[in-house]
């Protein structure tokens, strides 16, 4: 197996010092939000054989096993991420593969460049993620029932809200979430910032359930995001718990430090809480309107000690071990590729000590047995 040396990625919204924190290491007073663990290109995780995408290119069935070749390619499916939020991340919300796949070829046929600002499909996958929570974190996750939302805003006393209340509490709900989320997107922009300033102070001063979004305001004075994210459910969660955002679910993360998996694509389609495009026409073709419980994961344990976060995909399959001090060793041979992920204590596996933040890539077949005390996260492909 080979350990990683991976990027940190410094988007603006990054905590400063949630990843070191985690890694051990002095912060740098810059944003720290991301750490890459796969053979993405944008930044591919390094190996002493190379970088993890050479090293897979080089022989992708050795590396990946015949099963991921023959199901996903000669890629790896997946992309695991250390995520560090210390401000709202854009409001956003992901194709299925088929609308990817269609966009990614009207794009292409039309030649948009790929670094285009207003590019919306940056290849032809789709993107479903899972984020699994290391300290308390906080996010917005799909439509809340339009009668609850209409009853939050109407209770902020704001008279340009009116109009919004409602359309929220007409029917059928899916109508009345597509008529309040076009408004928002294409009123009058001097218009909306005048009511998202009016909607902040009123969440300010009230706080209780209206405390998140005054938070968000902060961060995005003016921006009808701001508006758009009253419409979806507040979500805490606490360590080991998380939420799997699927195909056209409405999403922000907060704030907090998680673990977070995806299929291998940068395909997004921002609502707002952004300076980059918002391709209103495209945003509502791709939205679910459907409202409904978030549905927090916790993990599912098996005999062996394996706590797996079921999801309804195949591209990646994430579970943790959480090692008391004098277990036994675990062996985690798969056909599958696999990265090992440490978060808590210290971990072995194989001949690397893995401690806090540090990870290693397990090619297919190759013996994996783990030891130590700690929690080691686990991600492969279910084929």
């Amino acid at each position: 197996m080979d350990r990683l040396d991976n990027t940190v990625r410094p988007y603006a919204w990054g905590s400063p010092t949630a990843i070191p924190a985690l890694l051990g290491t002095e912060p740098t007073g810059e944003p720290q939000a991301e750490m890459w663990m796969g053979a993405h290109p944008g930044a591919p995780s390094r190996t002493g054989r190379g970088t993890l995408a050479e090293v897979i290119d080089t022989d992708p069935e050795r590396e990946l096993g015949p099963a991921s070749v023959a199901r996903f390619g000669p890629r790896l499916p997946f992309l695991l991420k250390l995520l560090a939020a210390g401000a709202p991340l854009s409001l956003q919300v992901h194709p299925d593969l088929a609308q990817a796949r269609a966009g990614y070829e009207d794009e292409e046929r039309r030649g948009v460049p790929l670094d285009a600002p207003h590019r919306n499909y940056k290849d032809a996958n789709h993107k479903p993620e899972l984020i699994c929570a290391l300290t308390e974190f906080d996010g917005l996750c799909g439509f809340r029932p339009p009668a609850e939302t209409a009853d939050l805003l109407d209770g902020l006393g704001v008279a340009s809200l009116k109009p919004y209340v409602d359309l929220l509490r007409a029917h059928p709900e899916d109508a009345a979430l597509r008529e309040v989320l076009t408004a928002i997107l294409t009123a009058d922009p001097e218009e909306m910032s005048r009511t998202v300033a009016e909607t902040a102070a009123a969440c300010d001063r009230l706080g209780g359930p209206y405390a998140p979004y005054a938070g968000i305001a902060h961060h995005y004075p003016g921006d009808p995001g701001v508006l758009a994210a009253l419409l979806l459910n507040h979500v805490r969660l606490q360590p080991g718990e998380a939420l799997y955002l699927g195909a056209g679910i409405p999403h922000a993360y907060l704030d907090g430090l998680g673990v977070e998996i995806m299929a291998n694509s940068d395909n997004v389609l921002r609502c707002g809480l952004t300076p980059k495009h918002v391709d209103v026409p495209e945003l509502l073709r791709i939205v679910r309107f459907e409202a409904g419980d978030p549905g927090v994961l916790r993990p599912e344990a098996s005999p062996d000690g394996e706590e797996v976060y079921a999801t309804p995909i195949d591209e990646f399959r994430l579970s943790r071990y959480v090692l008391p001090e004098g277990a036994a060793a675990h062996d985690l041979t798969l056909p599958t590729p696999q990265i090992l992920l440490c978060t808590a204590g210290t971990v072995r596996a194989g001949d690397h000590e893995l401690s806090p933040g540090r990870s290693v890539f397990v090619p297919a077949g190759e013996k994996a047995e783990v030891s130590g005390t700690g929690t080691l996260f686990r991600a492969t492909v279910r084929v």
